[in-house]
């Protein structure tokens, strides 16, 4: 017994402080892409709305992170409740946790995993603010934001990633967030957006990007991030896993850039790069659930085919008569669907496990548990979602006036504007004297 108990203390994980850094600077690397999510949004949108897009995800960043803490880390990853739900009184307020008390099974402290899936947690909401652009009161929105965490992301993270959680025990694979995230908040922005309406114009009006420089600069921030989003799901660098999954998220991204790019040449004449920014999105949703389970070349296939059909999928919308305002539904909905079911097909048995796809000899086994995973998370946060929507709307309103929304929602929700042109077009054409008191008061009309 004694050999035994020396043994087993032997082969007990130790703490790491190579894992331990790593995972640190994953956690500010996931950190990083709310504000790359606001920037890729805030230039999508008007000039009109900006602020409001960038406050929309930031305010993600507080109000997720007290909620995490004070009780979000034990419902997601507690004591497994009935496989739905976690607890762990200990966690609430983090309040019961050593130093350097491990994850179990891992070589990574307690703190270090829950500030990585803090991360998680903050861009998740985040990203439904894409589809509600220029209409949203953001008291509604910073309420739905902590109802819906705590109601929706908690609740599926255990699923998916808590042990217990019923998808968790079923065999769904999803190594970062293809459920759990963008399936997620997918469905819960198309959820929201049946509630609320369309935009004023919508269909009617042209509603362009105002700065595609700065969604580029979004996309390539969240590009960068997710690496840290990817390769840090393995949890440490001892198997060469997090490896595979770091060289497909760059395979996977570059592919669904071509493919969306490919695509819009040939149906609309021109390779823009809005596409390029959106293409390369839609490559990182994809690979996100499936990188750790495919091969390089299977991560080409998966990046292509998510690329294509997410640009096929944007235009949806206007068919369908729903305003999803930056293409949540398109991109983040349709790219995890895909992504999450494509293991089905390329799962190589060669990376995070020696599950199989169809492609590979293993049958439709895994297709199968992938779409109960998906399509349950889908139908769950979108009817959920709209429930949350329907009462605040019902409440305390979801939508600004129109008269707010045509004239602005950064002016009336913020009382501020993204950019000042009160000093442009000065100098030679300005004249001596002092403008007449009218003049100046509609010329502050127009600089509002």
């Amino acid at each position: 017994m004694a050999s035994a108990a020396i043994t087993l203390a032997a082969d007990a994980p130790t703490l790491s402080s190579a894992n331990t850094g790593f995972m640190l600077i994953c956690s500010a690397l996931v950190m990083l892409m709310t504000p790359g999510l606001a920037f890729f949004y805030g230039g999508m949108v008007r000039v009109k709305s900006t602020l409001n897009m960038l406050m929309m995800s930031f305010i993600s960043l507080g109000i997720v992170t007290i909620l995490w803490v004070l009780y979000g880390f034990s419902m997601a990853f507690g004591t497994d409740s009935g496989s739905i739900i976690g607890w762990e009184s200990k966690w609430v307020g983090l309040s019961d946790i050593g130093l350097t008390e491990l994850w179990p099974g891992y070589t990574i402290p307690v703190f270090v995993f829950m500030v990585f899936q803090l991360m998680f947690a903050i861009i998740t909401p985040a990203l439904i603010s894409g589809a509600l652009a220029d209409r949203v009161k953001f008291t509604a929105w910073a309420l739905f934001i902590a109802l819906w965490a705590t109601v929706v992301y908690f609740p599926v993270a255990h699923w998916v990633w808590g042990a217990g959680g019923w998808a968790f025990e079923l065999g769904v694979i999803d190594f970062a967030g293809g459920t759990a995230v963008h399936i997620n908040a997918g469905a819960a922005a198309l959820g929201v957006i049946l509630v609320i309406g369309k935009r004023v114009g919508f269909k009617k009006d042209p509603m362009r990007p105002h700065s595609l420089p700065l969604v580029m600069l979004g996309a390539g921030l969240l590009w960068f991030g997710w690496f840290g989003f990817n390769a840090g799901s393995w949890l440490g660098n001892d198997d060469g896993v997090g490896a595979l999954m770091f060289v497909n998220t760059q395979v996977a991204t570059a592919a669904a850039m071509l493919a969306w790019l490919i695509y819009e040449k040939i149906r609309h004449g021109a390779f823009t790069t809005l596409g390029a920014a959106s293409g390369a999105v839609a490559g990182l949703v994809a690979i996100t659930p499936s990188g750790g389970a495919v091969s390089p070349l299977g991560a080409i296939a998966v990046g292509a085919i998510a690329g294509l059909l997410c640009a096929m999928a944007v235009g949806l919308k206007y068919k369908l008569g729903y305003d999803d305002s930056l293409d949540v539904v398109g991109v983040h909905l349709v790219g995890g669907v895909v992504g999450s079911l494509l293991i089905g097909f390329f799962a190589s048995g060669k990376g995070q496990s020696d599950v199989e796809g169809l492609f590979y000899g293993g049958g439709l086994t895994q297709f199968w548990k992938q779409c109960a995973g998906v399509f349950a998370v889908l139908a769950y946060s979108l009817i959920v979602s709209a429930i949350l929507a329907f009462i605040l709307d019902k409440t305390i309103g979801m939508r600004v006036s129109e008269d707010d929304e045509v004239a602005g929602i950064d002016q009336a929700e913020h009382a501020e504007t993204a950019y000042d042109f009160s000093g442009a077009g000065g100098g030679a054409a300005r004249t001596a004297a002092a403008p007449a008191p009218a003049a100046a008061a509609a010329s502050k009309k127009v600089d509002a």
